[in-house]
């Protein structure tokens, strides 16, 4: 949906974003303690109270946590009284958004915090993803998210649209990118590794650890207040494949090309584009769905390779994309998340600052 599709065209943006350091393990540290900081690193960045505040919205796994309802215990870190408008997504973060961008389209409010985290040390992520499956056909032969993106890596790769060479360039590209991302858990020149499921080595998928993030959203003149290049999101759609593996063309992403079409990113160029892409074909995917051509520049956080804390990552794709607006390193940007196994669902955010 673009502004112009909006209820009463009215201009949303991303004014202030913060994220933890990503690392392996954070075992000395609850989901609630993890996130602390980072909500009041948010907060700071705009000078506002959890008072001012007009709607929180968060994304987690229960999956993840190992317990139910698990959310409301991070309600305790925002300030949960007196009561406050609040809901909740069990999807990454970058959903969450969507709903808090709504909810200030409606005009019920001037101001969003949206937050999200996750720890995937304390067990396998691999095994946990396999719960995203079909439960009847699939799930039950646990076929872990490595072994999927081998399946996708291959397709691409028996399509003759790349090579093991070339997703190792991928990843280089961005691990060396990551160098100036303080935040990112791996950065530099990592080496490929073995390989965990052909033709997927080590250096082909993103690692596992413990993050979380948080932005905030204020609507027109507030928003100019807030922040003195805010990143107005011009458009932002969301779509979902097919749930069965078999009916997909993996060497694709149809529903990404449609939620980009939808959120207007084809209309103008794009200069930057943060791609939530954890597996390096996944990139090469995404680049030929969104019509990135060479002079757009892509990850230059260094992506979920460089850092992928689950539930949160989407969040930072956007997040990302809107810093290097605040900062006037970019102009208009793309920014991508996705869920599921394969790039199941995609979101896709376009995001402008005001004219230099």
């Amino acid at each position: 949906m673009t502004r112009e599709e909006a209820p009463g065209h009215r201009e949303i943006a991303v004014v202030a974003f913060a994220q933890t350091d990503h690392r392996r393990t954070s075992d000395e540290l609850s989901e609630v303690e993890m996130l602390m900081p980072v909500l009041h690193q948010v907060l700071d960045r705009t000078g506002l109270n959890t008072s001012d505040i007009g709607f929180t919205c968060s994304g987690s796994s229960d999956y993840l946590a190992g317990r139910a309802f698990s959310f409301t215990l991070a309600l305790d870190g925002v300030g949960a009284w007196p009561p406050i408008s609040e809901s909740h997504v069990e999807m990454d973060g970058a959903w969450a958004l969507y709903e808090a961008w709504t909810k200030l389209l409606t005009g019920d409010a001037d101001t969003a915090l949206v937050y999200s985290y996750g720890k995937s040390s304390p067990g396998s992520v691999r095994d946990v993803l396999t719960r995203q499956l079909d439960p009847y056909y699939v799930a039950p032969l646990w076929p872990d998210s490595v072994a999927l993106a081998a399946l996708q890596a291959q397709a691409l790769i028996d399509r003759g649209e790349t090579d093991e060479p070339a997703l190792a360039q991928v990843a280089a590209r961005n691990r060396a990118d990551a160098a100036a991302n303080s935040h990112a858990q791996l950065t530099g020149c990592v080496p490929q590794g073995e390989y965990v499921v052909r033709p997927l080595r080590t250096g082909d998928c993103p690692p596992v650890g413990d993050g979380a993030a948080a932005v905030i959203l204020a609507a027109g003149e507030r928003a100019r207040q807030l922040c003195a290049r805010p990143a107005w999101i011009r458009g932002i759609d969301h779509r979902i494949e097919a749930h069965g593996l078999g009916v997909r063309d993996l060497t694709d992403s149809p529903s990404a090309r449609l939620a980009a079409e939808r959120a207007g990113a084809f209309q103008r160029p794009v200069d930057t584009a943060e791609l939530h892409a954890p597996f390096t074909a996944q990139e090469m995917i995404l680049r030929k769905a969104l019509r990135l051509g060479d002079s757009v520049t892509v990850n230059p956080s260094g992506g979920a390779l460089a850092a992928n804390p689950m539930m949160a990552a989407g969040l930072i794709r956007i997040g990302e994309a809107a810093a290097r607006i605040h900062r006037g390193e970019s102009d208009r940007a793309l920014a991508h998340a996705t869920s599921g196994p394969c790039l199941q669902q995609n979101l896709v955010a376009v995001l402008e600052g005001d004219p230099r």
